[in-house]
């Protein structure tokens, strides 16, 4: 049974409430030193400090051309991005390498257990200590240096604790990590389902019938009675008047239009002048290729950047989006970009859409496969939603019991650790963009 320890003194550090009597409080600056040895990553391999800890750099990182000027990293070594917005990106590096100069590294003075080290300042009370030490000019582009952070004072425990807190934690992370590992496979599994399905009844339609030779170059053959034609003769492209009052629309990787308001999702345009109009009903088709699969249909009148196709359908829009994210699923829109770099993604222009090829059954039988996948993604979307909202529970439990164990909120000290398989946790470095940035 897991307890609290007999006695607790006040703590002088802000952000921890008590501390064990016999543990310490330190400031950073007399446990860690910043190392600044510059490096080129010809010569110690790039990392990326990601929302996982210290990684080999990410396929997602934008870089920049300063391979010469980083900072070198060894074993051992936290590291923690001083930007706000990458909150959360740091941890205790298993790799020698070198990270961009935008990147605290900081080596122990003392022999910690850098496992110890690496559940402490990676919990959430702490991410947010630091940065509040931070300064900047406005509160999303906040950046924090060593010299401000160095007052910051941490719990240490006795080594033997630390030794017996990492044992615990990474029995309970462990056990944690494979719930959600098995709750991703799940999702993983139902977003592919949910794919296909969309991929075979776009492409074959509800009943069983004969099926012909097609022109279109990615698919073998189509039902024998569809008609086949360019995009540009089923949909048009609208350059709308903003209408007044109106909402900044998101076309978002999740097939919604959401309004800025309810969304983080989404480049915003520096100036007004640049929006498009967008009317309830139109077909939104984002251009840009890491958004391939933003393709939905808008409920709202608002406005768009304009990397978003804004188009009318003479056809059924739910069976033309479906058919398009179908497109989206087997990478045959993403392979019409036109390789003009913007914002970290290839642009695909209008006149490379338009001439895609589509294959499409009377407008009623349009309406009746669009039905049938309707149903399918409701139902399917249900289930991903209710896994994810566990999938939530199971981080926001895993960062609890650290917090109270780095902490000394409870006492693991009698805890016997059976056997058990160690499980670390994955990262999803789709959705980890690191950018490689230079000091200010």
């Amino acid at each position: 049974m897991i307890k609290k320890y007999s006695e607790y003194v006040l703590s002088p550090a802000p952000w921890l409430e008590e501390l064990p009597f016999h543990w310490e409080c330190k400031k950073i600056g007399t446990l860690f030193f910043e190392r600044k040895t510059k490096v080129s990553d010809k010569d110690y391999q790039p990392l990326s400090v990601a929302k996982i800890g210290v990684v080999p750099q990410l396929d997602t990182a934008v870089k920049t051309d300063a391979g010469d000027n980083r900072k070198l990293v060894c074993v051992g070594d936290f590291v923690i991005n001083s930007r706000s917005d990458r909150k959360g990106s740091c941890g205790v590096s298993q790799l020698d390498g070198s990270v961009s100069l935008i990147n605290i590294v900081l080596t122990p003075r003392s022999q910690w257990n850098s496992d110890y080290v690496h559940y402490l300042m990676r919990c959430q009370p702490f991410s947010e200590e630091y940065y509040r030490n931070g300064r900047g000019i406005v509160a999303d582009l906040w950046t924090t240096r060593f010299s401000e952070m160095k007052s910051i004072l941490l719990p240490v425990p006795p080594k033997d604790e630390q030794d017996q807190i990492v044992r615990f934690l990474n029995w309970k992370v462990s056990s944690i990590n494979k719930l959600i590992d098995v709750r991703k496979k799940q999702i993983d599994e139902l977003e592919e389902y949910k794919e296909a399905a969309i991929t075979y009844y776009i492409t074959h339609g509800l009943k069983k019938t004969k099926m012909c030779p097609t022109e279109i170059y990615w698919l073998r053959e189509v039902p024998e009675n569809w008609k086949e034609t360019k995009l540009k003769y089923i949909l048009k492209k609208h350059k709308r008047e903003i209408p007044e009052n109106a909402e900044l629309l998101i076309c978002s990787n999740s097939g919604e239009v959401k309004k800025r308001g309810d969304s983080k999702l989404g480049l915003v345009a520096s100036s007004v002048d640049i929006y498009q109009g967008v009317k309830e009903g139109d077909l939104l088709i984002h251009g840009m290729d890491t958004w391939h699969g933003a393709i939905a249909i808008s409920n709202y009148d608002g406005m768009c950047t304009p990397v978003v196709h804004v188009c009318t359908c003479n056809q059924s829009k739910r069976f033309v989006e479906y058919y398009l994210k179908m497109m989206a699923y087997t990478k045959v829109y993403k392979a019409i970009s036109n390789g003009v770099r913007q914002n970290t993604s290839d642009f695909r222009s209008w006149d490379k859409v338009a001439n895609l090829l589509i294959a499409f059954p009377e407008f009623e039988e349009q309406e009746r496969i669009a039905d049938y996948l309707d149903k399918i993604v409701l139902s399917t979307n249900k289930i991903v939603a209710e896994y994810e909202e566990q999938l939530e529970h199971l981080h926001e439990m895993k960062h609890r019991v650290i917090y109270d164990v780095v902490t000394g909120k409870i006492d693991v000290r009698t805890v016997d650790i059976p056997e058990y398989e160690f499980i670390k946790e994955q990262y999803d470095d789709e959705n980890d963009v690191e950018i490689e940035e230079q000091e200010d």
